[in-house]
C-alpha cells in the first residue's frame, strides 16, 4: 500500500485545504479525525463516512458487509492509536504501551486478501470484505513501518505550529515539512520578510 500512497486532502475547520501525504495509508488513516483539541478535524462522525474513506484509493476497499457503529468505535481507537504511536517515534520517545497493544490487536484480526480479478491483469480485494480485514491491514502496515527499513524516518512537520507526522521515503532523506504549499511556503514567506527587514 505504501508504494501507492498520494495522500488525502486535509480541511482545516477555520477555511482552506491543502493535500498531504503522510507517506502511508495508515498515517493518511490517522488524520481523518482525533480527540481532544483535534476533535473539530473529526469526518468519522458515521458508520457511511468510515466506509466511503476506506473505499476511497489508494486503498480501495468496498466493502461488502455493511460497517456498523462498533466498527466505527473500534476504527478510531485504532485510529489514535497510530497517531499515538507515530508521534512518539517522530519525537524519539519510547511508543505509548496502549498504543501498541491496540495496534497488535488489530492487526491481529485476518487482513484483506488480494485476488486477480476475471481478466487476470488487475486486483482487488477478494468479498467478503469486512471493516476489521480493513483496520488489520493497516495496523500491519504500521507495524511494518515501525519496524522495518522506515522505522528512523518518522518526521514531524518543521513548523513549530503544526503537529503533521509523517514518514519521508525520500531517497535522501531531507523532508522538513507537511506540505510544501503549506508550511513550507509559509516558512519561505517569513524568511523573505525577515531579510526585507534586515536589509532596511
Amino acid at each position: 500500500m505504501r508504494t501507492n500512497a498520494n495522500g488525502r486532502v486535509l480541511h482545516d475547520p477555520r477555511g482552506g485545504s491543502f493535500r498531504f501525504d503522510a507517506g502511508a495509508v495508515c498515517l493518511d488513516f490517522a488524520y481523518t479525525g482525533g480527540e481532544g483539541r483535534y476533535a473539530v478535524f473529526e469526518t468519522l462522525h458515521e458508520p457511511d463516512d468510515l466506509g466511503g474513506w476506506l473505499a476511497q484509493p489508494p486503498l480501495g476497499a468496498v466493502m461488502t458487509v455493511p460497517v456498523t457503529a462498533d466498527d466505527l468505535v473500534t476504527a478510531k481507537a485504532l485510529r489514535q492509536a497510530i497517531w499515538e504511536a507515530a508521534r512518539a517515534r517522530a519525537a524519539g520517545r519510547p511508543l505509548p504501551s496502549e498504543a501498541v497493544a491496540a495496534v497488535n490487536r488489530a492487526a491481529a484480526e485476518p487482513p484483506l486478501a488480494p485476488e486477480l480479478d476475471p481478466t487476470g491483469t488487475a486486483t482487488r480485494w477478494a468479498a467478503p470484505v469486512r471493516t476489521t480485514q480493513v483496520l488489520s491491514t493497516l495496523a500491519r502496515e504500521m507495524i511494518e513501518l515501525l519496524s522495518g527499513p522506515l522505522a528512523g524516518r518518522f518526521r514531524e512537520c518543521a513548523s513549530e505550529t503544526c503537529p503533521l507526522v509523517f514518514v519521508d521515503s525520500s531517497r535522501p532523506g531531507a523532508r522538513r515539512w507537511c506540505a510544501m504549499e503549506r508550511c513550507g511556503n509559509r516558512h519561505k514567506l517569513r524568511a523573505l520578510r525577515a531579510r526585507r527587514t534586515t536589509d532596511t
